[in-house]
């Protein structure tokens, strides 16, 4: 009887710790996922490699700056003319629900904008990203770098 009692109580430790082992798993390539999302959306405005933004940038996309709100046609004209120096991403942090993926972090970034060369001090920022039927789309962006 104490060696059944032994065996389950194994067993259920076994499928307990089996089950966080599958759901760390599943975060970190959610983590991932959003993390290489962020990479990949800097990597190309520092290009910049305006095909594949104009694909990422979803139909409704809406973003807030310094200076006040844009659209999809007024982020694609503002990362046309960023100039963006070398830059470094930090502090990652993704969250998932559903179809939705919330990515905020740090970036340290020389860049112009609106004709202002601002501080390469770090900065947060926020993007989300849209699983749709034709991939992840850039729905929302918020660059919380203040102004000099």
């Amino acid at each position: 009887m104490k060696t059944v009692k032994l065996l389950l109580i194994f067993f259920f430790i076994f499928m307990l710790l089996g089950q966080v082992v599958l759901s760390k798993q599943g975060f970190a390539s959610e983590d991932s996922l959003g993390e290489n999302l962020v990479r990949q959306l800097w990597a190309d405005m520092k290009k910049p490699d305006m095909d594949a933004i104009e694909k990422k940038i979803a139909k409704g996309f809406q973003s807030i700056h310094q200076y006040g709100a844009d659209n999809r046609e007024q982020e694609i004209k503002l990362i046309r003319g960023l100039k963006l120096g070398e830059y470094t991403l930090s502090d990652i942090q993704i969250t998932r629900n559903g179809p939705v993926i919330v990515a905020t972090y740090f970036v340290s970034v020389e860049e112009t904008i609106m004709g202002k060369r601002l501080s390469k001090k770090p900065a947060p920022r926020l993007s989300v990203f849209l699983k749709t039927d034709s991939g992840w789309q850039w729905i929302a962006h918020a660059n919380l770098k203040p102004s000099k």
